[in-house]
């Protein structure tokens, strides 16, 4: 039996992530429908996108950028309607006929439309970590209130998810788990003396050895925040706690996480460093697809390496730790310090070393609270923006 066309929606299309999603989906047009895209402000980007996907619906930052996309649409004759801002987000995520919304939009502008994506009992592709960094208890408790399935596409979680025990309904458990091993690339400081990084420009901070992303999440792999935030997100997509998750560096990126069993078994997910791999397992999920990526040659590669994260030099682990084991708001505020000052890196207005130091700053000064709703969350975000924008200005950190 034919397996019905799903609908899908893609929340940062003009992303690396949204970019490789459609590339997954043109490869199995009998199983895919895309309903909307949604860009930041990248207007000829998404342009040329609709013109080739043809969805019934396009999604603007802002009022400006949607005006002088629709302009372009209609002279082209297509028939897709472009809406604006946030209320668009969230119109395209929760539509009663979308059945999947991959959630790639970075940072903090993509919690809205992926908690109403929840709301909406959509299976949610989440590879938005910030959703879960800054209201995981809110995002879960939607999860399982509205029926909604949650599938990880950060290929760490999508390993975790594919090595751990599944029950016969195809859900997974941790039943006889001991410890989720976090792999980490390293990252292109790995090898730097504490010196060498001070004096990092942004260009080699995005010089990511195995992966090709955007420039805020290479400068958070290179600080190792990245890891920080996903041992964050791991807690609260496998409901464990921050002792339960050990980060390991593994320079190849081709181990992509392990699950550590109570018997001394250890499952791995192997692949080469392709996002296509698990946006393709979470699309066709509980089924296997094919992603376009190459077949790993273990031979080829001959040998994996592991040793410890170096917390000393890269001090964002700890930080993250640090802010789980307070809870409330402060991952939302560790989330909000971050990105604050990987902006002001990128803008060679702040050290690369001085990265780590804001956010430590601002988590020692913002007011706890408990994430009782979206609201508390978004405010703490906001006066955790407004801190770092202080420090910064008063050279509080270097």
């Amino acid at each position: 039996m034919t397996a019905a066309v799903k609908r899908v929606t893609v929340l940062g299309s003009t992303g690396s992530i949204g970019v490789s999603t459609l590339d997954v989906v043109a490869r199995h047009p009998d199983r895919f429908e895309l309903f909307a895209l949604a860009g930041n402000r990248s207007v000829e980007t998404l342009f040329e996108q609709c013109l080739a996907r043809q969805p019934r619906y396009a999604v603007m930052a802002d009022a400006d950028s949607a005006e002088a996309l629709s302009a372009k649409l209609a002279a082209a004759g297509s028939e897709t309607a472009v809406l604006a801002g946030e209320a668009g987000l969230v119109e395209v995520s929760a539509h009663p006929e979308v059945d999947t919304v991959m959630a790639a939009i970075v940072g903090a502008a993509g919690l809205e439309p992926t908690l109403a994506a929840a709301r909406a009992g959509k299976t949610v592709l989440l590879a938005n970590k910030e959703a879960l960094v800054m209201a995981g208890h809110l995002f879960m408790a939607a999860v399982a209130e509205h029926g909604a399935r949650l599938l990880p596409i950060d290929s760490e979680h999508n390993a975790i998810f594919q090595c751990l025990p599944a029950a016969d309904d195809g859900t997974v458990g941790m039943a006889g788990v001991s410890k989720i091993l976090l792999t980490a690339s390293g990252g292109p400081f790995r090898e730097w003396s504490a010196a060498q990084m001070a004096a990092a420009t942004p260009d080699e901070a995005c010089a990511h050895p195995n992966w090709s992303m955007g420039r805020k999440i290479s400068v958070d792999s290179a600080t190792l925040m990245n890891k920080g935030l996903e041992l964050v997100e791991a807690c609260w997509l496998f409901d464990v706690g921050a002792d339960a998750i050990e980060v390991v560096v593994h320079p190849q990126s081709i181990i992509h996480s392990m699950v550590q069993y109570v018997d001394g078994s250890v499952l791995a997910q192997l692949g080469n460093p392709d996002m296509r791999t698990p946006i393709a397992h979470a699309l066709g999920w509980p089924e296997r697809i094919g992603s376009g990526v190459a077949e790993l040659d273990i031979i080829d590669i001959g040998r994996l390496d592991f040793e410890r994260p170096d917390v000393a030099r890269f001090p964002c682990l700890s930080l993250a730790r640090q802010a789980v084991q307070q809870g409330g708001v402060a991952m939302a505020q560790l989330n909000a310090a971050n990105e604050v000052a990987v902006a002001a890196f990128l803008d060679r207005r702040l050290g690369f070393t001085g990265i780590p130091e804001l956010i430590e700053n601002v988590l020692e000064r913002a007011e706890s609270a408990e994430p009782t709703s979206l609201d508390v969350v978004k405010q703490a975000d906001l006066r955790a923006r407004e801190l770092a924008q202080e420090l910064l200005a008063d050279a509080q950190v270097g």
